[in-house]
């Protein structure tokens, strides 16, 4: 793909991505709630929450924190603009990578204790999802033969018929990533983090409104993600994308609200279990057979 529909997208992936997560979220917080038996706030409550934010006094512990914070925007809508516009999916892995590692480092530098907490937990949280999520670029390589995401538009199948032990795995690791019960360890939505708000414990006012923006863009790139395994080169693949990408956001709300958080013991080893037997399986039948 060339530099210019990289930027294309990316700037695309700028102004809409940030709409269909907010969409996302509010549609997460109704969910979670009539689950719970209560009503739940309105579709555009994230909307609503965030802007509040923004109306804050901007107020932080250095100056640093808000520069990690905003490369860690800038590299999340660059990852979110290469895979939307059909680029190398291996580099979209290794970008939004990057981004977790600036947001680690934006919760370091506040020196807080309850922040540095969260912030070893979402390096091990990084450690233990990125093997998978490597092992699914190879394997995405090997059933079309390039990284190019919209290599796929060429396919006569999806690439789920040929790796669709990675897209289990990946299925298991998704729940990492997207920060959810049972695996919220350095950062949870709900009430029940017992440090306080992790990573973002000091963070607040704008800084932690690009946090949220952040995470709205990553919920988005990862359900792309998702999308990617079942679309081939014909219309009735976008039939096949929003129901499983329904079904797979549903899925990951009612893990969310029915499942205790686990220690990160068996968090680490369930993940490179997952990853050596899915991802390491896939990989070698392509390889062998």
């Amino acid at each position: 793909m060339s530099l210019i529909t990289t930027l294309v997208g990316t700037l695309l992936f700028a102004v809409l991505g940030p709409v269909v997560g907010c969409l996302l979220a509010g549609l997460d917080r109704i969910v979670s709630a009539r689950m719970q038996g209560r009503v739940g706030p309105p579709l555009l409550q994230p909307y609503y929450d965030v802007r509040k934010l923004f109306e804050k006094e901007r107020a932080s512990v250095n100056s640093a924190e808000r520069v990690y914070v905003a490369a860690a925007l800038l590299f999340a809508l660059i990852a979110g603009g290469v895979f939307f516009s059909g680029g190398n999916l291996l580099l979209c892995v290794f970008v939004i990578t990057l981004s977790s590692l600036f947001f680690i480092m934006a919760a370091y530098s506040t020196r807080s204790p309850y922040a540095e907490v969260g912030a070893a937990r979402e390096t091990l949280q990084v450690m233990c999802y990125e093997p998978m999520v490597l092992l699914m670029a190879v394997a995405f390589f090997q059933a079309t033969g390039s990284f190019d995401v919209a290599a796929v538009l060429d396919m006569p199948h999806p690439v789920v018929c040929t790796i669709g032990l990675v897209f289990l795995g990946v299925l298991f690791i998704l729940t990492i990533k997207l920060r959810k019960s049972p695996f919220d360890l350095a950062l949870s939505h709900h009430a029940h983090q017992e440090i306080v708000r992790g990573v973002t414990t000091e963070m607040s006012g704008p800084t932690l409104g690009l946090v949220e923006i952040m995470h709205w863009c990553e919920n988005v790139l990862f359900m792309g993600w998702i999308a990617m395994f079942f679309v081939w080169g014909s219309p009735l693949s976008a039939i096949a994308v929003v129901a499983v990408v329904a079904l797979v956001y549903f899925l990951e709300i009612w893990i969310d609200n029915n499942f205790a958080r686990v220690k990160w013991q068996f968090m680490f080893k369930s993940a490179w279990l997952v990853a050596l037997v899915a991802g390491g399986v896939n990989i070698a039948l392509l390889a062998f057979l």
